[in-house]
């Protein structure tokens, strides 16, 4: 087999048998513990039996206590016992490649075990209640006896081939072979004239057990090998810990195990099979009651379906680590949508599809979604997916709005990619007012109405600032040249900002709202820290840094001398910001001529000289007469020197 195929063929099992893991971890966290109600229905039954209501307080009171202390008993061992199937589960999915196939093959091998004591128990027991021996019927051509003794005996010998192989491989040679034997041992038995009935029935259970010794005996001398493996394993974490931290190692685990492929594996197979249940159950009573129960085709029937199905997708915390690992590949799909609509191409743009999944958990673990009943579930889930829709259609703007500005700017004249782009920003304008019509339409006033408004108000005012901008490249490029372009961009960026600010502040008094008087929660709490940091604080820092650096430009501009046409004669050079020729310029105090919009644009980003990265926010002082700088004149030296120079000739 090629390279290339086996190293695909490994990845894929390796992807599919980390699977089943997750389903048990599902599974376990979907029973309940049984503490509260057990006592309570021991003091129920206590004080309704009727035998017990002449019984003295203290025999009650000890009666109740040992009911308790046997229903504590039994929710501790639950606890452990589920906690114990947790952390196999968890030590199985994060096993290594060739661990995980030995492990299945263990598995395997004690299923195959299973599986054959099962048919020889039906064969045996038919077996007995004949009257005939089997020898015999064989010897007369019975037909059914015959088909089903060489169809069992068939069966086993394929249960023993494939205990051959699955069994782990030990140093003995004929010990699996004898073994294997025991598979075909009860029916070789049944042929055999003079066997009692009770050796019969007892065989298959003799057999079973000297297998499943085998089994633990091979179990317990490959337990060194795993255990030496897990060794390594640690050893290795804790150097890479050490050597390169802790964020190296999960990002290596993270691709290792290939946790959003599993995790959407998962979910996508735990939907179906959710499904399949309920339109089976769905199509079975339409078909006992046409006339009282939906087809299951209905278009009713199939919106409530798919309502429960959500419901249900959530329910527990695994199943809501799949369900935003699914978040995360419908984003990157839409995201991979809209770059071959436009006809970019952005790695950085992949990233959303995490950033969104990260959101969707989020949002799900500060409203409680696994811990609420299956409405409000619903509710909230409902909700949370109309904050993910306004975060794509952010994620969108973040894509179209770079693009559309570089068309302009760049002067490209592919109307396509044009017309593409004012699509794409004419549906972020479209979109989200329909949606705030039917929301407002459809809704009562409330504190998630309000987020969401905000939300749409602030994305159609960033579209429309990319447009105002778009527009003045666009004159700028193909019409008439702006000279104050640059303030004008500024202007209108300030304005969508400071909008953008208030509408950052009103969804943080929301939110504070939210928690003070609706529902609190410690995730809820840092989220709107994080976003009264990241969202009002650092942008209203850098807002007021950009606003001083600008005033300050302007006055540093205000103090330099604007250059007289003698002296852009003498200098008879170019600026050397936008390398173009002086029609006028601006003389610095190191004496270097720029043109006043360069120098004030230069002025907006470094507060020094372009050529001698002198500081040019100094205060201006008289220098001494050492530290001037010799080596180049002044321009008054050079005009008093070109003067001179007329008048003698």
């Amino acid at each position: 087999m090629d390279i290339p195929h086996r190293v695909r063929i490994v990845s894929t099992l390796d992807l599919i048998f980390r699977v089943p893991p997750l389903f048990v971890m599902d599974t376990i966290l979907n029973v309940s513990l049984p503490l509260y109600q057990s006592s309570v229905s021991s003091a129920d039954s206590t004080q309704n039996n009727p035998h017990m209501v002449n019984m003295t307080d203290k025999d009650a009171a000890y009666i109740l206590y040992e009911g308790f202390l046997l229903s504590l008993t039994h929710s501790i061992g639950s606890l452990l016992l589920y906690s114990f199937g947790l952390l196999v589960s968890l030590s199985i999915f994060m096993l290594s490649t060739n661990l995980l196939l030995t492990t299945y093959l263990y598995f395997s091998s004690l299923g195959l075990v299973i599986w054959s004591n099962i048919y020889n128990e039906e064969f045996i027991s038919f077996a007995l209640t004949r009257e005939t021996p089997i020898l015999q019927d064989i010897i007369a051509l019975d037909s059914n006896l015959i088909r089903w003794f060489f169809g069992n005996l068939a069966a086993q010998i394929l249960l023993s081939t494939l205990f051959l192989f699955a069994v782990p491989k030990n140093h003995s040679f004929f010990t699996p072979k004898l073994i294997s034997a025991c598979f075909v041992a009860p029916l070789t038995m049944c042929v055999i004239p003079g066997i009692s009935c009770d050796v019969l029935s007892w065989s298959p259970r003799v057999c079973t057990f000297i297998a499943l010794v085998y089994l633990g005996f091979v179990m317990v001398d490959r337990l060194k090998h795993f255990t030496s493996a897990a060794v390594r394993n640690i050893r290795w974490c804790c150097n890479i810990i050490k050597n390169y931290g802790f964020y190296t190692l999960f990002e290596n685990q993270w691709a290792r195990l290939q946790i959003p492929q599993v995790l959407r594996i998962f979910w996508l197979t735990r939907f179906c099979e959710q499904a399949l249940i309920v339109f089976v159950d769905s199509a079975y009573l339409h078909h006992q009651n046409p006339a009282t129960t939906n087809s299951p085709f209905d278009v009713n029937f199939l919106s409530d379906a798919l309502k429960q199905l959500l419901v249900r997708g959530c329910e527990n915390l695994v199943a809501l680590l799949g369900m935003a690992s699914v978040v995360a590949s419908i984003f990157n799909r839409i995201i991979n949508a809209t770059q071959n609509f436009l006809q970019v191409d952005d790695a950085e743009n992949q990233s959303m599809g995490t950033v969104a999944a990260m959101l969707f958990l989020i949002l799900a673990l500060q409203c409680g979604l696994t811990g609420l009943e299956p409405e409000e579930r619903a509710l909230k889930l409902y909700r949370n997916s109309c904050l993910m829709t306004s975060a794509s259609l952010h994620f969108l703007h973040q894509i179209v709005s770079p693009f559309l500005l570089s068309l302009s700017a760049s002067r490209n004249t592919n109307s396509r990619k044009h017309l593409r782009a004012w699509a794409m920003c004419l549906f972020l304008l479209a979109f989200p007012s329909t949606f705030l019509y039917f929301s407002w339409k459809n809704n009562v006033l409330s504190t998630w109405l309000l987020a969401i408004t905000f939300f749409h108000l602030e994305l159609m005012m960033k579209v429309i600032v990319t447009l105002l901008i778009y527009a003045l490249f666009w004159i700028d490029s193909y019409h008439v040249p702006l000279t104050r372009l640059d303030d004008y961009v500024y202007y209108i960026k300030a304005t969508g900002n400071t909008i953008d600010f208030t509408f950052g502040l009103l969804i943080f008094l929301n939110g504070t709202y939210i928690l003070l008087f609706e529902s609190g929660g410690t995730i809820r709490a840092i989220t709107i820290c994080i976003h009264a940091y990241f969202n009002l604080w650092l942008q209203a820092k850098h807002g007021w840094q950009t606003f001083t650096r600008r005033r300050s430009a302007t006055e540093v501009i205000q103090r330099t001398r604007e250059a007289t046409r003698e002296e852009l004669i003498i200098h008879n050079d170019i600026c050397s910001v936008c390398f173009q020729e002086f029609e006028n310029a601006r003389i610095t105090k190191c004496n270097h001529f720029f043109h006043e919009m360069c120098l004030l644009k230069w002025l907006y980003v470094q507060d020094d000289c372009p050529m001698c990265h002198r500081s040019l926010y100094e205060t201006e002082v008289e220098e001494k007469p050492e530290t001037k700088n010799v080596s180049q004149p002044s321009t008054s030296t050079q005009l008093n020197a070109q003067n001179s120079k007329t008048h003698q000739d």
